[in-house]
């Protein structure tokens, strides 16, 4: 039964990664020939998504060796039950890494906005300009509404603070509201957006502090949580055999629950004290 669990399980990751490939190859052949920017964009979107899925199911080779190792099936039932949260994980840190680059974009799109408005460029196409600067190809739908809102003397700054609706692009809500003054109130929209980068900026770095400050919390975190992997490896290596008492034993499955019931617990609590800090 462990044999069979132990080739299914490697055939699902194999499997998983393959169709992963196929996809991507499919996406690439309708969306990124014969369509423009806009289907490269589309490609590139599919892309993105799928890389960097399917490392959860390094959760199940893991499963494997520890049922060879201990002769139990309940390592491959865990290994089961932890690729959804691996997964939930990975795309919780990828929603965040994009988050951050668009960010990031946010202040380029300033930068070159306040140059191109200090060259002499008129908004229209200084904002148009630096559009297509951050967005490389102009193909992301929120900018391009942005943009053809600028050309064609459109609703800008509601086409701003609608593409500030994705998670890392708030700071566009502050390009609308000095757009907004500069055609309203006559003021200058270089200055006005001078003060935005720089509190843009500003808000980055605390960030980037905080970070390094909470990393050793993380750390710590880390280190706690392979603490009973590093005993169980401590005691094979001294001729014990913590798999077998764990997994064929009644008190050893007790300690198991109750342990893998604590470490959970643990990892969540000092997971959300980290992120709590990180939030504020």
């Amino acid at each position: 039964m462990i044999l069979f669990g132990a080739v299914a399980s490697v055939g699902l990751a194999v499997w998983g990664r393959l169709e992963r490939r196929r996809v991507s190859r499919r996406a690439e052949a309708l969306f990124g020939t014969g369509s423009g920017g806009r289907g490269r964009s589309v490609a590139r979107t599919v892309r993105d998504r799928l890389t960097g899925l399917g490392k959860e199911w390094l959760c199940l080779p893991v499963a494997v060796l520890l049922a060879l190792w201990g002769q139990s099936v309940l390592p491959l039932v865990a290994g089961a039950l932890a690729v959804p949260l691996a997964r939930r994980r990975l795309r919780a840190g990828e929603r965040r890494r994009v988050a951050e680059r668009r960010e990031e974009a946010v202040r380029g799109l300033c930068d070159v906005l306040v140059g191109e408005l200090r060259a002499g460029a008129q908004p229209a196409e200084a904002l148009t300009t630096a559009v297509r600067a951050v967005g490389r190809d102009g193909s992301d739908p929120e900018l391009t509404l942005v943009v053809a809102a600028a050309r064609f003397g459109g609703d800008v700054p509601g086409a701003l603070r609608e593409a500030a609706r994705r998670p890392g692009a708030e700071g566009l809500v502050g390009v609308a509201a000095c757009w907004r003054v500069a055609v309203d109130g006559g003021a200058g929209l270089a200055a006005g957006l001078d003060r935005l980068r720089a509190a843009m900026r500003a808000q980055r770095d605390q960030r980037e502090s905080l970070r390094a400050q909470l990393a050793g919390a993380r750390s710590t975190v880390v280190v706690l949580a392979l603490l009973p992997v590093a005993g169980l490896a401590m005691g094979w290596a001294m001729g014990a055999d913590p798999m077998g008492v764990l997994l064929h034993t009644p008190a050893g499955l007790g300690c198991l629950v109750v342990g893998g019931l604590l470490e959970a617990m643990g990892l969540w609590w000092a997971g959300r004290i980290v992120r709590g800090g990180g939030a504020s």
